[in-house]
């Protein structure tokens, strides 16, 4: 299949021929239904499969606009809706909307949001209200996406990485992450916190602070803050992410999360 895939979307003269369609067709469901993942975890780390991302771009091409009905609502679009059918083991709440090639597994909610085509929700997570996951994104086990996180997506250029977000993440309302950042498991981020490839993560907890960029540590407890940068016109205060502290397997037994922000003074 890749290999179809990879001349497939070198020459897109192949797309004329109907084996070449029904590859696309198999990778798409195989990505619906789970089998495939754009992002896979190896001994070694994430790796991408970019013939997967490949792969949804060539479905866009292949299918045609059409109209789209939910209830008295319709829609023009290329790309059809998840259906459910109730033995799938996954909670949907009126408006909430999984696009066709995008996975959610068992035990997760999903309150009225977005999942787009090519993410990957994986057990036991909550997708809460007004919850963006975007295109390709990578959703851990029990991860906890709060009311109007943004969770970026990528399909082109294919160089650029998925946002991942690794198991037991707890992200506070508001937050945002983009651009291929990497949320190590067990992280905690509080409200409003915004991450992108670009921004400084800055880890404060010892004796002088260490700058990283594109990836939140395991069990790093986040908020949102600002450093002063020079500019011809003068210095200003541009947004960071400061690591304030570390949570840990005592606290978890013990307390919430929620008990876990207040420990560090810091809003949900």
């Amino acid at each position: 299949m890749e290999t179809i895939i990879n001349a497939a979307f070198e020459d897109e003269s192949l797309l004329k021929n109907s084996a070449t369609i029904d590859v696309v067709e198999m990778v798409m469901s195989n990505l619906d239904s789970g089998k495939f993942r754009v992002c896979e975890h190896t001994g070694e780390g994430w790796i991408t499969h970019q013939w997967l991302k490949k792969a949804i771009l060539l479905y866009f091409k292949i299918k045609k606009m059409v109209v789209v009905r939910s209830g008295d609502l319709s829609f023009v679009d290329k790309i059809p809706v998840k259906q459910w059918i109730g033995t799938e083991g996954v909670r949907v709440v009126p408006n909430a909307v999984v696009r066709y090639g995008a996975h959610v597994c068992e035990r997760v909610v999903l309150m009225p949001s977005y999942v787009n085509i090519g993410a990957y929700v994986d057990e036991g997570a909550m997708v809460d209200t007004w919850v963006t996951v975007g295109s390709c994104a990578q959703i851990g086990k029990r991860v906890h996406l709060s009311e109007g996180v943004g969770i970026g997506g990528v399909l082109e250029p294919l160089q650029n990485n998925p946002v991942i977000v690794e198991d037991d993440v707890f992200i506070g309302s508001r937050c945002t992450v983009v651009e291929g950042v990497h949320i190590g498991s067990g992280a905690v981020l509080a409200a409003g916190v915004v991450v992108t490839g670009s921004t400084r993560i800055v880890d404060v907890t010892g004796a002088e602070m260490k700058i990283m960029r594109g990836s939140i540590p395991e069990n790093a407890v986040v908020i949102p803050g600002a450093m002063p940068k020079k500019f011809p016109a003068g210095e200003m205060n541009i947004s960071c992410a400061l690591v304030i502290g570390e949570r840990n397997e005592k606290t978890d037994r013990k307390t919430s999360l929620n008990d876990v922000l207040r420990d560090y003074n810091i809003a949900v």
